[in-house]
């Protein structure tokens, strides 16, 4: 008896080679009928045997092509049609909008052996690409994926091209990107701004040369360009430091391959296992103790730190290069400090006194996307920026949405996030909201979710600090918005990624957070309007609410915004709050790092409290840490006080310094004390983080609920380690950063309830 079986999809299966897929397996056991791209997914009806009909049903699940992932399949039966054969038809446009966009995805193994293959039509083609790798995201304008709604629209295929295209049997069947030396993109090299002429075939070989020679490159990549040198020549890395302004933030490294890697740095399974994922992230990684290292990487590239940033090539273009060079690049975003990522040559003019040339394509980047950076703890895969391979994507929610909910994060670590049924969307890394151009660009992204989804929200949700960019726009463009507190989203954002929805004890360590301080329910006036800056919290949380069970007691912040970038006004504030005026006759490096009149004045603003806001920041106090023992007394970057205490950690150190928690303050004045005296830094240090663990221990065993732990100190690798040791079943976000960029999903979660 002949049956007929109407199915719909949803998930990551527009661009991955679905469709041709469907197409084959219908094929493989004789059903007749269709597969349809729509707005929503994939349609597709099936008519043959009920048996045979079953049996695709579960190798559609089984056998999914390696980009793909079904995250809801319905089939019910239908009224049989008669069908003779099975056709992929013509994408279905329909008013709602809900297919899930794939990410950018490193080139695949069969396109690399076709590039190395002198007889392929494609040998050395910057842009080989199939169903099953290159760009998405980055080149998309709308739903459905379909090659006029992307960039490569102004590209018209050649026969060749063409024949692949069309054909469902081809791994290129609607491979929206493809194209070859007749027809695709094609490179270019630029001095400035005027272009020079050098043979296709040739371009790679010359610029090889002139990063060998010293110079400095802007490569345009899949998301944006990379400013590139080389990183084994001292004199190269110290000119881009100079030229970018970037004293001694570490750079990531571009290398050939994972032989390469190896000779870098220490490699684990799973570290490896990320740097040849198809989302090819940047992979923190501990730098290889060899005394003689092959490759030897310049100490400049990451000045102080036993740690580097690795990753492989993701896209043709730089596996030729790498290959050409057989040393490994320096690869740094191509933008300003604090700015978004350069997509176009009119964009990276503002660049134009770092780089020598720049190595540019003419396939336009529409959404620009940075790179991902991640690292392995305790075989657990923390993102600390989530952005090419892995955003775009879905996270699915533990409960389904009553209304449609745009979230708009934080102000630093900037994402954006919509909300619909029970999917949220999180846009790739935006960066920090700190320049009209972040600005722009922040605007820009809310737009592409809009524009790509047709989405127009029932509720905005943002920040309650007054002052967040994110939140002027959510009150400047919307009516419909609400505040979310920040350390309640950040709890929120990981039970949503964790499908949690009773309550949890959340512990969230960050620098800054607009806080929610009341007394008998009214609000209490602090630095900044009526709350103060909170940082080092203990919530008990649901979906419904929070209560603030502990916090770290208040301390001041000497100059406000000053001391976030000055460790030595943290310290030193401290200092005060522990011996008074008597603080500025100790022989500390905090007190050394002022000159007499400066701690005259320091003294009588903390007295007074003139320009220094009240926080229970966790962030802060590792600056104040960082400064008492010397080790930094101004940041030339965010996290650099952390990254450097990092580095003194003595495992062999035990012991805790003394702290006490009454009525839900913690006070750690004594242990400030106790760092100000004692003489071995890498002791100071490591105490410091073990009673930081013995904090959050003692609270876990006062509260006997799961603990999740969220916010940006927790980007510390040495903490992170020393929790997981204490309290093995810690619950850590993976699919979302633990800094600010997990906000809008926390937010997304906020938007679960009514407005309450």
């Amino acid at each position: 008896m002949e049956a007929n079986r109407k199915i719909e999809l949803t998930g990551v299966i527009q661009g991955v080679g679905f469709r041709p897929f469907v197409y084959q397996l219908a094929r493989r056991y004789g059903l007749r009928g269709f597969v349809q791209n729509s707005c929503t997914g994939v349609t597709l009806e099936v008519e043959g045997k009920e048996y045979a009909i079953e049996a695709f049903l579960e190798a559609l699940q089984d056998e999914l092509p390696p980009l793909a992932r079904i995250d809801r399949i319905e089939s019910r039966k239908g009224v049989y049609a008669g069908y003779t054969d099975f056709q992929i038809l013509q994408s279905k446009i329909e008013k709602e909008k809900h297919a899930l966009i794939p990410p950018d995805i490193a080139t695949c193994d069969h396109c690399l052996e076709e590039m190395n293959d002198p007889a392929n039509r494609r040998y050395h083609y910057p842009f080989i690409n199939c169903t099953d790798c290159g760009p998405r995201y980055s080149i998309i304008e709308t739903v459905p994926y379909d090659r006029p709604n992307t960039s490569m629209r102004f590209f018209s295929m050649c026969e060749a091209c063409k024949a692949e295209y069309t054909d469902p049997t081809n791994r290129r069947y609607h491979a929206q990107p493809i194209g070859c030396w007749e027809c695709g993109p094609c490179l270019s090299l630029w001095d400035k701004n005027e272009e020079l002429r050098v043979k296709s075939e040739e371009l790679i070989g010359v610029v090889s040369q002139l990063i060998l020679g010293g110079n400095i490159v802007a490569v345009k990549g899949v998301g944006g360009y990379h400013l590139v040198c080389d990183a084994t020549n001292d004199e190269a890395v110290q000119k881009m430091r100079e030229r970018k302004r970037r004293p001694s933030k570490p750079y990531a490294v571009m290398v050939a391959d994972i032989a390469m890697a190896l000779g870098v740095a220490k490699i684990n399974a799973q570290e490896k296992k990320l740097l040849l994922s198809k989302e090819r992230p940047i992979v923190l990684l501990d730098q290889s103790k060899n005394q003689n290292p092959k490759p030897k990487i310049s100490q400049l590239v990451a000045p102080n730190l036993s740690r580097i940033g690795l990753f492989l090539p993701y896209t043709p273009l730089h596996v030729l290069l790498l290959k050409k060079l057989n040393r490994p690049l320096v690869a740094t975003s191509a933008n300003v400090t604090d700015e978004p990522l350069c997509t176009d040559r009119e964009s990276l003019e503002k660049l134009s006194g770092v780089y020598d040339c720049i190595l540019d394509h003419d396939r336009r980047i529409v959404n620009g996307c940075d790179d991902s950076v991640v690292m392995v703890v305790k075989g657990q895969t923390i993102i600390l920026r989530r952005a090419r391979g892995y955003a775009p994507s879905s996270i699915k929610l533990p409960f389904r949405l009553s209304r449609k909910v745009l979230a708009l994060g934080a102000n630093q670590k900037s994402t954006i996030a919509i909300g619909f049924d029970n999917e949220a969307i999180l846009s790739p890394h935006i960066g920090d909201l700190d320049t009209i151009d972040s600005i722009a660009y922040f605007e820009k992204n809310i737009q592409t979710l809009e524009r790509i989804y047709d989405f127009k929200p029932d509720i905005v949700l943002h920040d309650l600090h007054p002052n967040y960019e994110s939140t002027k726009y959510a009150l400047v463009h919307y009516q419909n918005t609400q505040g979310v507190q920040h350390h309640y989203a950040h709890i929120l954002g990981v039970m949503a990624e964790k499908q949690l929805t009773g309550k949890v004890l959340g512990v969230a360590f960050d620098g800054t957070g607009y806080g929610d301080d009341k007394v008998n329910g009214i609000a209490r006036e602090g630095a900044l309007g009526y709350d103060h800056l909170w940082g080092g919290e203990f919530l008990i949380c649901d979906p419904q609410g929070y209560e603030r069970v502990a916090h770290f007691d208040y301390f001041k912040l000497l100059g406000g915004d000053k001391a976030i970038r000055e460790p030595r006004r943290v310290a030193l504030s401290l200092l005060f709050d522990c011996f008074g005026r008597e603080a500025t006759k100790l022989d500390s490096p905090a007190i050394r790092a002022f000159t007499p009149a400066e701690l005259k004045l320091h003294y009588q603003a903390w007295q007074k409290g003139l320009n220094a806001p009240l926080t229970s920041s966790t962030g802060r106090l590792f600056d104040a840490v960082a400064s008492l023992t010397g080790v930094c007394q101004v940041m030339s970057f965010e996290g650099e006080s952390g990254m450097l205490l990092e580095e003194l950690y003595d495992a062999s150190v035990q012991g805790v310094y003394p702290f006490s928690i009454e009525y839900g303050k913690i006070s750690f004045l004594k242990m400030i004390e106790e760092i100000t005296m004692e003489p071995d830094v890498k002791v100071a240090v490591s105490k410091f983080f073990h009673t930081l663990v013995e904090i959050i221990y003692a609270l876990h065993q006062q509260v006997d609920l799961p603990l999740v732990l969220s916010g940006g100190v927790f980007q510390n690798r040495v903490l992170l380690e020393l929790v997981l040791d204490k309290i093995p079943d810690a619950i850590l976000p993976n699919e979302i950063p633990p800094n600010d960029g997990g906000i809008a999903l926390g937010q997304v979660m906020f938007g679960l309830n009514e407005i309450r």
